[in-house]
């Protein structure tokens, strides 16, 4: 029985329907770039300190002393959380007494922020910080904005295989997009926090999902040459342009429900794409719809001006195609053996940490020195050049070592931001950039590299147990970030150590370059140590299949 790729190959691999699918649905995946970051604005933390009523009884000298001041990077600052006892200095200043030469002001009794916060507009003229007062006691609502947003993207990578297996790709695809797009725009009419961030959970699941189910779309219509071109550099590249797209737009559009509402747009340009973007023929096929899938074939045949057979699909092949049924396998496969476990587990933490790196690194951009609108845009734009650098490098280099390289090099120099004076702010960005450069890199690998170690009986199900890992970083991630309130270099010491850690470990992965795919868990290749080292390399050598990175997928 011939399969897919051989009954459809008289479409070629890239005429003009094929150009069509790949640059749509990467297109359709730029929302999710600032969709997936658009916490970095609207959740935005300017610089603030308790409010002095108006109608305080002081004096203008003991108006600019009504807040301490606290020493934070190196130079005194107003605190953001504690004043003056106001009926203590309306006191002294009734008895004109002077700040600092009269009274200690070391000495006088503290209080919390009442009256509530005055926010710097240099910035932002509004966030949801701003909006609901989310600092100092309820400084933590921050942090966790985000971390329920990936709650969301978590849920959404449950259900959307299952749904697009049950109701079709086309279908789940532009449903989620409305998803993520509808809800984003009830989002502006949020009247308090706990609403906002319950939508905020439901956009994730869209964003996720939607994200998904056009990768699946692609990987289905797309043939063997183009398919790990749109995989990675496709929908990857095509994410970070939305990523570069939230700053501009944030630049320029300062109140975050103004802003919402722009990111809302896009989504809603994305309609026409319905009548552009075909089903997947295969999985017409597999819910027994023949006609439908041969008539999208006969239509790309007619787009790429070549002629189709009569009948594309035998009704004999099909059939058997049909009554086939694959092996049933469980999650507990996967922990079946003593090596194999060791492999999901060290697969787990290479996920999981890789993830809390990618996200703490883009989520920590305000906090940077400098315009955070230029930080924001330039963490979006190194991710272009990582991505090519991670397919050249795949195509060409033993996986766990150029995993391992980048990872080492994306921690080490995150590392190196503590030595860096504080007057050298530029000499951090740009070490921060590299860092976001290197674990980009290794965070776009890692669906080839897991997809190359496992059987192909489990092994979607291994890449779907690892991605839902590096969901669970995603959701932590907020919280290295929020370490930066306490001092501003720790989260890059915590993220880089921990980076360079997991280096370590991917070196113990088998080595998946120039072999055969495994079919079997059986197969599956042994986890190495040092003695193993000099063996592997051995065995790469004598391997001649450089093409094993396409059937991957």
């Amino acid at each position: 029985m011939r399969d897919y790729e051989e009954v459809t190959a008289f479409l070629g691999e890239w005429g003009p329907f094929q150009r069509l699918i790949f640059f749509l649905l990467s297109a359709s995946i730029i929302p999710n770039g600032f969709n997936g970051m658009s916490v970095v604005f609207l959740a935005g933390t300017p610089e603030h300190h308790c409010r002095v009523p108006d109608t305080a009884n002081l004096s203008s000298a003991w108006r600019n002393h009504s807040i301490p001041l606290v020493l934070q990077d190196d130079r005194e600052v107003l605190h953001s959380c504690r004043r003056y006892r106001l009926a203590t200095i309306a006191n002294f200043s009734s008895l004109g007494l002077e700040p600092g030469r009269d009274v200690d002001l070391e000495q006088l009794e503290q209080e919390s922020c009442l009256d509530g916060w005055e926010f710097s507009h240099d910035v932002y003229l509004s966030t949801i910080v701003t909006e609901w007062n989310l600092v100092c006691e309820d400084d933590w609502k921050t942090p966790l904005t985000a971390s329920l947003f990936f709650v969301g993207v978590l849920l959404g990578s449950f259900v959307s295989g299952q749904l697009s297996d049950r109701f079709g790709r086309k279908n789940i695809l532009f449903a989620t997009m409305a998803v993520q797009t509808g809800f984003s725009f009830v989002q502006i009419f949020s009247i308090n926090w706990e609403m906002f961030t319950v939508l905020f959970v439901i956009v994730g699941m869209g964003q996720i999902s939607n994200y998904v189910v056009a990768f699946i779309l692609g990987t289905e219509i797309l043939g063997k040459s183009v398919r790990i071109i749109f995989s990675t550099l496709g929908v990857c590249t095509f994410f970070a342009v939305g990523y570069m797209v939230l700053p501009l737009f944030a630049y320029f559009i300062r109140d975050w429900r103004m802003l919402l509402l722009a990111l809302t747009v896009p989504g809603v340009l994305c309609v026409p794409l319905w009548w552009f973007i075909p089903e997947s023929p295969r999985w017409l096929i597999s819910q027994r719809r023949f006609k439908e899938a041969e008539a999208i074939i006969q239509r790309a045949a007619k787009m790429n001006n070549t002629v189709a057979p009569a009948v594309i699909f035998d009704p004999a092949e099909l059939q058997e195609l049909n009554s086939s049924k694959q092996q049933k396998v469980y999650i507990l496969d996967l922990f079946r053996t003593w090596n194999i476990a060791i492999i999901t587990i060290m697969s787990l933490f290479l996920w999981m940490l890789t993830s809390v790196g990618y996200f703490g690194l883009s989520l920590n951009v305000p906090n940077l020195h400098g315009d955070p609108y230029l930080n924001c845009f330039l963490s979006a734009l190194i991710e272009v050049p990582a991505y090519i650098t991670a397919w050249l490098l795949l195509r060409t280099l033993p996986r766990r070592y150029i995993i391992a390289g980048v990872l080492f090099w994306g921690g080490g120099v995150l590392l190196l931001i503590q030595v860096v004076p504080a007057d050298y702010y530029f000499v951090s960005i740009g070490l921060v950039m590299l860092g976001k450069f290197g674990v980009t890199s290794a965070f776009s690998m890692l669906y080839v590299f897991t997809a190359e170690l496992y059987p192909t009986l489990v092994r979607n199900m291994a890449v779907g147990i690892t991605s839902m890992a590096s969901r669970v970083g995603s959701i932590i991630a907020p919280y290295f970030v929020y370490l930066g309130a306490y001092n501003k270099v720790l989260p890059y010491i915590v993220m880089g150590s921990l980076t360079v850690l997991i280096g370590i470990v991917t070196l113990f992965f088998p080595e998946s370059f120039g072999s055969t795919l495994p079919e079997t868990l059986e197969q599956m290749q042994k986890v190495k140590g040092f003695r193993c080292w000099r063996r592997s390399r051995n065995s790469i050598q004598r391997e001649e299949n450089p093409k094993v990175l396409i059937t991957a997928f």
